[in-house]
């Protein structure tokens, strides 16, 4: 799936640099399919060099495996050593004991491709916003990639402002900051996980609010390891209500700490260009590629099977990513069905084993075990 790699990049001097650069150019919103899969590529090939769980795994299945994500629970899954490491993004641990860790060496291409794609999707119209976060802070949850992303939104999109106290959602401060945007007829971006909303349902009771026209609500995550679930088409019912949106402006997003890159459902942007409705799927950008594995063997699938996506966002450490997500893929969007039922899906768990099993003799770090210099 990866392709042939077009130049001899693991060995090569200044290897890293030149894919750097390579990245920054790739990150745009007219990024070709043909320069994605040849930067893809050479990224495969220096990354089963540099990362010994990536080693190993490409070593047993070959070139163009993707890494599932569980083995980044049980492994360090980078290109470069501990001490270098700008960032550390960690899963929640909720599912499982172990929290899964994604390093960063540099937390820049992660910042340009979150912005450049919320731009398209959740910002498109790039009116002035207050944005209202039911999540922690960045500074209270330094390991949250959600929490950095929103922080970043807060720097580029307007305002922000955190309603989540000490682990819980503080009711009268997400009222407060919503009664003073109503009154002052200025819109609003709420941000948060399904589960927050959720809590604020039960928590708001019979308070409800019309936000400014322009408002909008984007809501990420599932239920993992919560005692309440609710349906997504029941939850996004009575959010619009709640908060007097259109069900258009209630984006789902997508995304996870071991990738890069976010994909968000298309309603917000084709309403306001005034597109007809669509049915809702999850866009990715043009950068990411998107494919979907059997769940018994790995092997490419077609209908429904488990999402794969190869992000090159993830240049210091794995960009070929395998969920455990089902979903199709209809014209180039992602259609979610959910976490594929019970344990881990075998494919995965046989991939894993590999991944973190003894290193064969044939394969071997680069030599010298340093990273070269950042861009």
């Amino acid at each position: 799936m990866t392709g042939t790699p077009t130049e001899e990049v693991p060995a090569s001097p200044g290897a890293r640099k030149a894919l750097a650069r390579r990245l920054r150019a790739l990150l745009t919103l007219d990024a070709s399919a043909d320069a994605r899969d040849a930067f893809l590529a050479d990224l495969a090939a220096w990354q089963a060099v540099r990362v010994p769980a990536y080693g190993r795994l490409v070593d047993r299945r070959g070139a163009g495996v993707a890494l599932p994500t569980d083995v980044f629970r049980h492994a360090r899954i980078a290109a470069h050593p501990a001490a270098e490491d700008q960032r550390v993004f960690r899963t929640s641990g909720t599912t499982h004991g172990a929290r899964g860790a994604h390093p960063l060496r540099t937390a820049d291409a992660y910042t340009r491709a979150a912005l450049t794609w919320a731009a398209a999707l959740l910002f498109p119209d790039g009116r002035p916003l207050r944005l209202v976060a039911l999540l922690p802070t960045e500074a209270e949850a330094p390991d949250s990639s959600l929490a950095f992303m929103v922080a970043r939104f807060g720097e580029r999109f307007g305002p922000l402002t955190t309603v989540w106290r000490a682990g819980e959602l503080d009711a009268a401060a997400l009222r407060s900051a919503l009664e003073q945007a109503a009154a002052d007829e200025h819109a609003v971006a709420l941000l948060g996980t399904s589960f927050a909303f959720v809590h604020a349902e039960e928590r708001l009771g019979a308070w409800r609010v019309a936000l400014p026209p322009g408002s909008r609500l984007m809501q990420t995550g599932g239920f993992k390891g919560r005692s309440r679930e609710v349906a997504p088409e029941a939850l996004r019912r009575a959010l619009a209500r709640r908060y007097g949106l259109p069900e258009s402006h209630i984006i789902g997003e997508y995304g996870m700490t071991e990738l890069g890159s976010q994909a968000y459902e298309g309603c917000l942007a084709d309403a306001l260009a005034g597109r007809p409705p669509k049915p809702r799927r999850y866009r990715f950008p043009p950068w990411v590629r998107v494919s979907l594995a059997d769940p018994e063997t790995l092997a490419p699938a077609a209908g429904v099977g488990l999402l794969r996506v190869d992000d090159p966002v993830n240049l210091d450490s794995v960009a070929f990513v395998q969920t455990s997500d089902l979903a199709s893929i209809e014209a180039g969007e992602v259609v979610l069905h959910g976490r594929a039922p019970g344990a881990q899906p075998r494919g995965c768990s046989l991939a894993v084993e590999e991944a973190l099993a003894d290193a064969d003799a044939s394969w071997r770090p680069a030599p010298g075990g340093a990273s070269e210099d950042a861009p």
